[in-house]
């Protein structure tokens, strides 16, 4: 589940070595697979512990995960590095921000994962956030945004340079289709590189 590198461990095991006897450290996440999941580190006193959390073993001590965070740190990295400028512990979690799913996974499942692990953080520096609500049977995603897109004049930018490439090359042949902002006049494609924003920008019910 978490790789930490033998840097990391020795910088962890000197840390520890200053704590009660029997201290290991917990990584968690914040808000699991929502747009602002955040990881962190932190001790884990043998009285924190509880009975579903899961314990991974490392060089002179455990790794505590409790259940909500250890699907989202799927494929984690710990490293520790020391630079001229000083030390650095970086965690890395691909996965925070959604669930991994498996490649035979429904592919909404697979296009949310995209959007949640990989366009929802970058539209979420704007305060905006898009959600796949259905794949429709002639193969179409229905794509509803939110949040700062709202409104946004850039949101035809957003949408061919951002979200309208990286799906094209995920999920080649996969169609789109979008609301106006009354959620009733829809207008679709078969490739989003052809997708145009009509009447203003794409939003639906509130979510």
């Amino acid at each position: 589940m978490i790789r930490i590198s033998e840097s990391a461990q020795k910088h962890f095991c000197k840390l520890l070595a200053d704590q009660p006897e029997g201290t290991n450290i917990r990584v968690f996440v914040v808000n699991p697979g929502m747009p602002n999941a955040e990881c962190g580190v932190s001790y884990c006193p043998p009285d924190s512990v509880e009975p579903d959390d899961e314990r991974l073993p490392f060089n002179g001590f455990d790794a505590v995960v409790d259940s909500g965070s250890a699907p989202f740190l799927e494929d984690a990295v710990i490293d520790f590095e020391e630079q001229e400028l000083g030390s650095q512990l970086t965690l890395k979690a691909p996965n925070a921000k959604a669930r991994k799913v498996a490649d035979d996974a429904p592919l909404i499942d697979r296009v949310e994962y995209v959007i949640q692990a990989e366009i929802n953080p970058q539209l979420a520096n704007h305060g905006g956030h898009v959600l796949v609500t259905e794949i429709t049977e002639d193969g179409k995603a229905v794509l509803q945004f939110g949040g700062g897109c709202n409104g946004c004049s850039m949101i035809d930018v957003t949408v061919k340079n951002g979200i309208e490439k990286e799906l094209i090359e995920r999920f080649p042949g996969l169609g789109f289709r979008g609301l106006d902002h009354q959620g009733n006049a829809e207008f679709s494609t078969n490739r989003l590189i052809d997708l145009e924003i009509e009447a203003g920008p794409f939003i639906s019910q509130a979510f």
